[in-house]
């Protein structure tokens, strides 16, 4: 299984606000995105280039991708099922991605961060039990009620040429 390994507070710097992946010290003095405002690397602070539609969109997808702590492959699997249903492409993306089960950890704080409850699923401390299958979806959420600040429909016109 492969996994991002580099420095996760570098992702916060180059998108340019705080996406939580480092759980406590997001919230702390320590973040790196208030000690150092400016993008990561040797030009980070001079760089100022106006983006483009495409790398405004890109953007966008490379920022939910971290949030949520997928690969490329996965993130496209995801867009193409979310093509498939029925609905608002973006929406039911950030549906499906809302209900994967190290999401659900992290909103229930059960952890403090999705890397961490990705971790704690895959070591199996939290499993969906075989023999008892039976659950019951109160909700599906809603654009609303997802506090993620992504624009969606960007990564739909990016997936869509």
């Amino acid at each position: 299984m492969a996994v991002y390994h580099d420095a996760r507070c570098r992702m916060c710097r180059r998108s340019g606000m705080k996406l939580f992946l480092k759980g406590a010290r997001c919230f702390s003095d320590k973040c790196a995105i208030e000690r150092r405002g400016y993008a990561p690397g040797e030009h980070g602070k001079s760089r100022r280039v106006k983006e483009t539609n495409y790398g405004q969109q890109l953007r966008e997808k490379q920022k939910a991708r971290q949030i949520y702590g997928l690969l490329e492959r996965q993130f496209r699997h995801y867009f193409s099922k979310a093509s498939e249903a029925k609905g608002v492409t973006g929406e039911v993306l950030l549906q499906m991605l809302e209900r994967r089960l190290d999401n659900v950890l992290y909103r229930l704080n059960f952890t403090l961060s999705r890397s961490q409850g990705r971790q704690i699923v895959r070591h199996g401390h939290v499993t969906v039990d075989a023999d008892k299958l039976s659950a019951r979806v109160l909700s599906v959420p809603t654009r609303d009620s997802i506090p993620i600040p992504i624009n969606e429909q960007l990564i739909v016109e990016l997936y869509s040429k």
